[in-house]
């Protein structure tokens, strides 16, 4: 079980933001405001014995619970953000077969589809892969997991894996089916979310079939996580990205009155210290590789 306080995770926020003026980003009347919005944290009656307990399952069963809602919340600008730098990463590729690995409901599948490709779609989601076949009813779309793909040495001439490795402990073995299952001059783009924004809290939560409190594994993976395995497989790097999420809302000027439901954090909490939050968020959210195999 994982024990999550919200009071603890709106310290944690103030000390990232202190961290950062230890190291020269602000000067003293911010540091002087975060250490007395600390004080007023430690004070504060509705921040006492909220903490929870909550139980971490697989991914496949929060993303089941997840699926008829998935499209509408469009990632928390995640989508928005990984986007075009796929579509730029892929640009110039002719089309060919494309696997779409945890595809979810379909969104890369759609997005290579309409580029000409012949789409397969794998995902470890019954109802996940029911949306994606509806997305996209010409495209095969098979339960599997990443690291053992229901398909045959060299079947696929691309790769999109979007905002789905921080659920795998090992990328080892996931990139060597990779490897596996990619002809020779094929393209890799994986699309992971960053460990910086992991750490902030940015982990997939629901709550199950009897309310209870349910958790994805997240695992907050390095760069030098995916590029040992990859480049021990052959991959050649050919892009890599580092994005921050960019809104057009800024933090409310003043601090929220609620914490919110537990489903709602950590965004109602970032939203309980904006100043904290604006000061703390200045961090990639997203890695996003382009690998390729040599041809030949």
């Amino acid at each position: 079980m994982i024990y999550q306080d919200p009071l603890a995770y709106l310290l944690g926020l103030e000390g990232i933001a202190l961290l950062d003026a230890w190291a020269g980003d602000h000067d003293r009347a911010f540091t002087d405001a975060r250490l007395a919005e600390v004080r007023r944290l430690l004070d504060d009656e509705q921040l006492r014995g909220r903490g929870v307990l909550v139980e971490q399952v697989s991914a496949s069963l929060v993303y089941q619970q997840l699926s008829a809602g998935y499209d509408a919340d469009a990632g928390g600008g995640l989508f928005a953000t990984d986007e075009p730098i796929v579509a730029e990463y892929l640009s110039g590729r002719k089309p060919g077969v494309a696997l779409d690995a945890a595809c979810g409901t379909g969104r890369f599948a759609e997005f290579l589809s309409a580029r000409g490709h012949r789409v397969i779609g794998v995902d470890s989601s019954p109802g996940m892969l029911a949306y994606a076949q509806r997305r996209v009813p010409d495209g095969e779309f098979c339960l599997g997991e990443l690291d053992r793909l229901p398909l045959p040495d060299g079947a696929v001439d691309v790769i999109v894996c979007a905002l789905a490795l921080e659920h795998v402990p090992r990328l080892d073995p996931v990139l060597a089916e990779f490897a596996r299952v990619l002809r020779p001059g094929g393209d890799l783009v994986i699309s992971d979310v960053h460990h910086e924004v992991i750490t902030r809290g940015s982990v997939m939560t629901v709550r199950g079939p009897a309310g209870e409190l349910w958790i994805a594994p997240t695992y907050r993976h390095q760069l030098g996580d995916y590029l040992r395995p990859a480049l021990g497989l052959g991959f050649q790097v050919r892009r890599c990205e580092e994005p921050r999420v960019v809104t057009a809302d800024e933090p409310p000027a003043e601090p929220a009155a609620e914490i919110g439901d537990w489903q709602d954090w950590p965004f109602s909490l970032m939203d309980y210290l904006p100043s904290a939050h604006r000061a703390a968020g200045g961090r990639p959210h997203l890695v996003i590789w382009h690998f390729q195999l040599p041809a030949g």
